[in-house]
């Protein structure tokens, strides 16, 4: 019998239960999508409805097996990977009883009291945990303290989503340090809970279960969760991660100073390192990686999937007719009209996600500048063109980041996610950065890093590295163009301006951020 290995993949949109063979070839999926609404109580609040949630997961699961033809028995063993940041706690029956999504920014206030505890403090915890109060666990945990105290009294253990899906399907729940350390709670050198950092911030530190590092086997599912899923009972469940780390592997970025992009909602690079060392400016994050031995460089850009949708549906009905008509892909459309429009976009200028500044972290108000009432330069294809190269301009920032904290940079990226779909947005990514940039077969690559962790953790593969390195496999590779690169190095000098104007115009509220961390 074929065996196959599953991945339970929770991102901030959807949830997908992806098969995959022992060749990393992916055979099917269950996807459904999901939304995490705000309490009109406390503004900035996404709250993580498990109930809801957890419904939606069994469905994929069973939609995977159904369209496959997969039998249950067949699955080798189930990995999981999800969004960072988000936390669930539990009552001291296991029951859920709390839990935000990614980028809940409702605990304002308890930022500011923390930064009252000590003007220094969130430097010092940044220097020991890589994490700053922008999305840690940290003022979320006080802010269930304070505002949900019969919660928070009621509070045994603290989970990750990852954590979550593993402990619904077999009742057994294990932090790893890939996802645990993003909530600032964690030492980077030892990779486990460090519960002086909860003491300092006036929090329990008797709510840490477990920590177990990724690729171990923790579990089997259980008869309740095989009724309701479809799985068959006893399979085995392996310890998964954070999704952009188990991308990185996914992707075949497994050794130090390998470098990834991952083009989504987000946009994350990712840059390995054999050191946790943080940045003594603390403006990038710091991560343990899914590899014991390995820990992450992380900048983050917000939002460049989100305002391309955002662009499509506002300002793109006739090429989302076209699509329909012809069965293609508006965006296909789009990239192939904007291809014509040069390097620079006639000099535009395009702010929506800054450079990361991960202890100040804000976005100005989104703004398109520099155009002129000239519609044969500047029309709906050279705005949308600026999109483009306004998130490459803040990629090429974050590579910079990394670059004057470690002194290392990469001489080729690996790009996947949506973004690495387009037809023109990776030739713009190359040109920008000055190297080449390579696509994989594979670019929705968390799963794919979830079911090669499984596979370690049942035997099926040995050593991760050599396994990834055999299995992914780089469908493209794309060379800069030396002229459009020198085009975007003095574009990206013009940004760098322009958008410092732009963010002061946003601190002296004369317009809103589009986003900043909780606090600020």
């Amino acid at each position: 019998m074929a065996t196959y290995l599953m991945a339970i993949d929770a991102g901030t949109g959807s949830v997908r239960a992806v098969i995959f063979d022992d060749m990393g070839r992916q055979v099917g999926c269950g996807q459904r999508e999901w939304s995490h609404h705000e309490d009109t109580r406390y503004p900035g609040s996404m709250n993580f409805d498990w109930t809801a949630n957890w419904k939606l997961v069994c469905a994929c699961i069973n939609e995977a097996l159904v369209k496959t033809g997969v039998s249950p028995e067949a699955i080798a063993a189930i990995s999981t990977t999800c969004m960072r940041e988000g936390i669930v706690l539990y009552d001291a029956a296991g029951n859920e009883i709390w839990a935000c999504a990614n980028v809940d920014s409702r605990s304002g206030d308890e930022v500011g009291e923390l930064k009252c505890i000590s003007p220094e403090l969130e430097k010092e915890l940044y220097l020991e945990s890589g994490q700053t109060f922008a999305l840690s666990a940290l003022p979320r945990l006080l802010w269930v303290k304070n505002k949900e105290p019969e919660i928070y009294k009621k509070t045994a253990r603290i989970g990750m989503f990852n954590d979550w899906l593993i402990y619904r399907l077999s009742g057994v729940l294990a932090v790893e340090p890939s996802n645990g350390s993003t909530t600032g709670i964690f030492n980077l050198k030892t990779r486990v809970w460090d519960k002086s950092i909860a003491r300092r911030c006036g929090l329990r530190d008797d709510i840490f279960p477990d920590v177990v590092e990724c690729g171990v086997p923790v579990a089997k599912v259980s008869q309740n969760a095989a009724a309701e899923t479809g799985l068959a009972e006893g399979t085995p469940l392996v310890v998964g991660g954070g999704d952009s780390q188990l991308a990185t592997i996914g992707v075949g970025v497994v050794d130090i100073n390998e470098a990834a992009i991952f083009g989504g909602s987000f946009w994350q690079y990712e840059f390995n390192t054999g050191s946790g060392k943080p940045s003594p400016k603390c403006d990038i994050r710091v991560n343990c990686h899914a590899l014991p031995s390995l820990w992450q460089y992380e900048a983050l850009a917000f939002n460049p999937g989100l305002v391309m949708r955002w662009y499509r549906d506002g300002f793109c009905q006739e090429e989302k007719r076209l699509a329909k008509v012809n069965g293609s892909d508006p965006y296909a459309i789009m990239d192939r009209e904007a291809a014509k429009i040069p390097a620079g976009s006639y000099g535009m200028i395009c702010a929506f996600s800054d450079v990361m500044n991960y202890i100040a972290w804000r976005h100005a108000a989104p703004t398109f500048s520099n155009f002129e009432l000239n519609p044969e330069k500047f029309n709906k294809f050279s705005f949308y063109r600026a999109i483009m190269e306004n998130t490459a301009l803040v990629t090429l920032g974050h590579i910079n980041l990394v670059q004057q904290a470690i002194g290392e940079k990469p001489s080729v990226v690996v790009f996947a996610g949506g973004a690495a779909k387009s037809g023109l947005w990776p030739q713009i990514l190359a040109d920008v950065l000055g190297i080449s940039v390579r696509i994989p077969e594979v670019k929705e690559a968390s799963a794919l890093g979830a079911a090669l962790i499984a596979g370690i953790g049942v035997g099926i593969y040995r050593d991760i590295k050599e396994t990834a390195r055999k299995l992914v496999k780089i469908e493209r590779e794309i060379l800069p163009n030396a002229e459009n690169h020198k085009v975007y190095v003095q574009a990206y000098k013009s940004w760098q301006s322009a958008y410092t104007a732009y963010l002061q115009l946003s601190d002296e509220r004369v317009t809103k951020y589009m986003w900043s961390a909780p606090g600020l």
